[in-house]
Order: C-alpha cells, then sequence, then structure tokens
C-alpha cells in the first residue's frame, strides 16, 4: 500500500487533524493507498501558499517558465513504471492506458512550455489624439484544478500545466479513487525545480470534498477553478462558483456518437470504434457511447466489429498486459449490467459479452437499441455499447444529436466533403471525421456543449481562460477636456 501526502508550500506534510482514508483496488478490495483527509484549514493553507508564491512566479520570464515545465515532462515520463503500478492499483487501469497517459501528460508540459512565449495582446486604435491602448494578458492568479480519475495522468497535468505557462500557481485537488496516482504528478514536478508554493497538493476523504471545494473557491486568492468530471458533479462545482463569482471551466460527461454511413470504409470505422468504445474499459468523456449505423451497412459492420472485439483480452492489470481492465468499483459494474439487462428485456439484441459478476467486465455490444432503452440517454461509462440503425444521413444526425450531452462525435464516409457536411450539423464541441471520438491534442481546443460543459482546454483557447485580458492606455501628448 502505498503512502500518499499533502503537498503545501513545498513540503510533504500530513493533513493537520492527522486524519487518513483509504482507496482500495476494484477487483479484490486490497488496500492500494492511504492518504491525508484534508480539512477546510488544510485547503485554506494551500491557496495561501500558492498565493504566496504568486508574486514571484507571475514575475517569473517566459524562458525560466519553459525549461522547468520542460524538465517537468521528462520528470513525468521518468515515473512511467510508477505511474503504472499506481494506476493498476488504484483504478484497475491497463499498463496501455497509462503508457498512453504518461505520453499525453508530457506533451501537453512541453506545449505548455511552447506557450510561454506566445501569451500575446494587442494594440487597439483610439478615438482620443494620442492615446496608445494596449490589450494585454496577465496571469489571472491562484488556479484550482480538480482531477478526475479515469484518465488520471493526462487530465491532472492537463489541470495545471497552462495555468503555470501563463504564469498562475496552482492548487491541485487529487481524486479520491487515485490520491497516489495525482500525487506522483505532483512529485515529478518538484523533482523538476518548481519553486516552493507554486504547485500544492490537497487529498481529501469523499465525505469532506465538498467543504474542501468551497473552501477553496471562497478564497480571495483563487480567481480560475477548472473542473473534469460528471455533469452531476459539475453543476455542483459550477453552483459554488457562481456564489463567489469565480470563472470555471468544465468538462463534463459525455455521450459521444459515431456514425458510420452509408458509403463508410467499414474496417477503418470498426478499428475506430473498438479502440473509442474500449479503449480504459470505456471510462472516458469521449467514449463511443452510440454507434450509430446505416442499415444499409449495418450487418456487415455489426459482423466485422464483433470479431473485432471477441479478441480485445481482459484481465487485471496488476497481472498482465490487456486492453480491458477493471472499472472504477462494483456501482460501475452494477451500472452497466444494469444497462444490459433493461435493453435485452426491451428487445435489444446482445451480439458480445453480457452480465458478469464483479469489475472485469468484457466488452459488450447491444444492438437494435431504441429511444426507449435507458442505455441509448444514458452514459454507461462502461464497456458497454450501443448500436442504433437508422435509415439515411439525415436519421443519423437527428440521432447523434438526441442527446442531452456534446462532447466529442465522429463520422465515417468515404466522402470527404459529405463528412464535413454532416460535421457542420452535430452538436458536439470536437468530431472528426474518419477518426475515433477519443481523439484529443495539446494544441488544440478541447471542451463541450450542452451538458457536457462550457470552457476550452488546450492551445490559445487555454491561455485566454487563464490570463486576465487588460486594457492599459498611455496618454502620449496633451489631451483636451471638455471642462
Amino acid at each position: 500500500m502505498t503512502s500518499v501526502s499533502l503537498f503545501i508550500n513545498g513540503m510533504a506534510c500530513p493533513a493537520r487533524s492527522g486524519a487518513t482514508f483509504t482507496r482500495c483496488n476494484p477487483v479484490d478490495g486490497t488496500q492500494a493507498s492511504t492518504a491525508p483527509a484534508a480539512g477546510v484549514e488544510d485547503a485554506r493553507a494551500a491557496v495561501d501558499a500558492a498565493a504566496a508564491a504568486y508574486t514571484t512566479w507571475s514575475r517569473t520570464g517566459p524562458g525560466e517558465r519553459r525549461d522547468l515545465l520542460t524538465r517537468a515532462a521528462s520528470a513525468i515520463e521518468a515515473r512511467a513504471a510508477d505511474f503504472a503500478a499506481a494506476m493498476a492499483a488504484e483504478t484497475g487501469a491497463s499498463d496501455l492506458w497509462s503508457a498512453l497517459n504518461v505520453r499525453t501528460a508530457a506533451g501537453l508540459l512541453r506545449e505548455a512550455a511552447a506557450i510561454t512565449t506566445q501569451i500575446q495582446g494587442d494594440i487597439l486604435p483610439s478615438d482620443t489624439a494620442g492615446n496608445l491602448a494596449l490589450a494585454v494578458r496577465r496571469p489571472a492568479g491562484v488556479v484550482l484544478g480538480i482531477a478526475p480519475w479515469n484518465a488520471p495522468v493526462t487530465l491532472g497535468v492537463r489541470a495545471i500545466a497552462v495555468p503555470l505557462a501563463c504564469g498562475n500557481t496552482v492548487v491541485l485537488k487529487g481524486s479520491e479513487m487515485c490520491p497516489a496516482t495525482h500525487g506522483l504528478i505532483v512529485q515529478a514536478l518538484q523533482e523538476a525545480g518548481l519553486p516552493a508554493g507554486v504547485v500544492n497538493f490537497v487529498t481529501n476523504a469523499p465525505a469532506d470534498a465538498a467543504a474542501v471545494v468551497e473552501a477553496m473557491v471562497a478564497h480571495p486568492a483563487v480567481r480560475r477553478v477548472n473542473f473534469t468530471g460528471s455533469t452531476h458533479v459539475g453543476r455542483i462545482i459550477a453552483g459554488v462558483c457562481a456564489r463567489y463569482l469565480k470563472p470555471v471551466l468544465l468538462e463534463l460527461g459525455g455521450k459521444a456518437p459515431l456514425l458510420v454511413l452509408s458509403d463508410a470504409d467499414l474496417d477503418a470505422a470498426v478499428h475506430a470504434t473498438a479502440f473509442g468504445a474500449f479503449s480504459n474499459s470505456g471510462q472516458i468523456c469521449m467514449s463511443t457511447e452510440r454507434i450509430i449505423v446505416d442499415e444499409r451497412v449495418a450487418d456487415d459492420f455489426v459482423a466485422r466489429l464483433s470479431a473485432k472485439v471477441a479478441t480485445l483480452p481482459l484481465g487485471d492489470a496488476r497481472s498482465g498486459n490487456f486492453v480491458l481492465g477493471s472499472v472504477i468499483d462494483q456501482s460501475a459494474a452494477d451500472r452497466c449490467n444494469a444497462l444490459i439487462r433493461d435493453a435485452v428485456d426491451q428487445g435489444a439484441r446482445l451480439v458480445c459479452g453480457g452480465v458478469v459478476d464483479g469489475t472485469l467486465l468484457p466488452a459488450t455490444l447491444l444492438d437494435h437499441v431504441t429511444p426507449s432503452m435507458q442505455i441509448y440517454g444514458r452514459e454507461s461509462f462502461g464497456p458497454v455499447k450501443a448500436i442504433v440503425r437508422v435509415d439515411g444521413e439525415d436519421a443519423a444526425v437527428a440521432c447523434a444529436n438526441d442527446s442531452s450531452y456534446g462532447l466529442s462525435a465522429a463520422i465515417f464516409t468515404r466522402d470527404l466533403a459529405r463528412g464535413w457536411r454532416v460535421a457542420e450539423r452535430i452538436d458536439a464541441g470536437v468530431c472528426h471525421v474518419n477518426g475515433p471520438t477519443v481523439h484529443a491534442e495539446s494544441q488544440m481546443p478541447f471542451g463541450g456543449v450542452k451538458d457536457s460543459g462550457h470552457g476550452r482546454f488546450g492551445g490559445r483557447a487555454g491561455i485566454e481562460f487563464f490570463c486576465e485580458l487588460r486594457l492599459v492606455t498611455l496618454q502620449t501628448e496633451p489631451r483636451h477636456y471638455p471642462f
């Protein structure tokens, strides 16, 4: 079992109360990690440390910030084996998924390093003679980043990388599901040489989450909040931020549709669907959740997809290399099993997989899904996927948009003009033509619409959120006043 510490003002420390909580492995219930159960005073101390460090860090030159973030990327990569062990123990994630997390996280830090010299403003025209007007971007202050468990290295780093590049200091609130994994991120950043207080780390017991988060949001030094997680919790976070007038970036749940049109390359669509639907056992915000297939090619496509899915290995990530590992806990398994039973009871055909005991769920496909079935609209966040057959392009678009979510989507067609036309009709923050729904790069804007949240991580969009845009004017000659 791994022991975790808070990290405040450059020092590892316990919670002031001495309280801890334990995270257990989802497969067999063995203890994976123990972490401090921070309280309100610990949370405020972390923000105080970040606020004190902000004075210096915000004035640190872009070259120095770039060098530190570049070193941090290498430090993350050097701990790849540690991340793999922690993720397998805490979340049941496979080696494949942990390796992808580490590569992506390192890329996020290197991209953040690159943008330190790309934070730009504008010279604005003024109607006042001799007046030079400048729109300048300045760091906002202390940023609170709240990261989830499902892609813990990638999303933990995403919560802090661009804020740091922009000159902000950060408090990272680790997930109760993977405190050791998130703690490794902060250790790597300290090894890279980040000054004390620039990044601080807080963990809390599940029962204390609301109080700890509100204490940090309410702190006057916190100027930005970013949260990645479920839509349910996102609404709560948004409400807290609204009470304290704190801008918040929310990347929430999804029900990503993948459209297989009548002229699609079926083999390409099958490979992308399998990757997008079953990576990390379907526990990704961008996971392919609704497979929408033109009925003209549906029989052929489903046969090919089921053959592909049948080859995906499943097992305990601590004992071998598998594509599918454990889902996060028994409640997630129960939710997926309930979706399968409901769909089959209403006439869906179980193509592969099915209901099982425990948290090692096989890749499951349900064909002939209809809107009356729970899995049609509800996010499974697991390896249980719906296939909906439609008649033509318009019906495919209507089905894709028949959702309260709008994060990622994908379209398969051999006609790229058609793909572009259909993409423009899809209600989603991200849409890929002839690519999987699971695809994001650090330099690209990423975020959703509708119940999938608002705001964008990545590239210039990230700079805009994590900086304040200020107007500064210089009067360069005598000015006339009316009185």
